[in-house]
Formats: structure tokens, C-alpha cells, sequence
């Protein structure tokens, strides 16, 4: 499962330009977290 990395909408002077590359791109979920977002989905996949 994949899903967006935070701090990429605002105070965007302060970040390098590399960072805010790579806060744009997807990022894998944690196996901690996986488990409570696919309780919350409605339907399985």
C-alpha cells in the first residue's frame, strides 16, 4: 500500500528542492499502519 508524505503544501521556501522532489513521490506504508488502514477500507483488496 502506498501513500503521500506529509509537509509538500506549505513553507516550501525552507525545503531544498530535492526534498520537496521527494516528498512528492509515494512512499510504502508501514506494516504497523497497514493493518489499521485495511480495517478501515471498505471493502478488501
Amino acid at each position: 500500500m502506498l501513500h503521500k508524505k506529509a509537509n509538500k503544501s506549505h513553507i516550501l521556501t525552507k525545503k531544498a528542492a530535492k526534498r520537496i522532489r521527494q516528498l512528492g513521490k509515494p512512499a510504502e506504508l508501514s506494516p504497523a499502519d497497514r493493518k489499521t488502514v485495511k480495517k478501515m477500507l471498505p471493502y478488501d483488496f
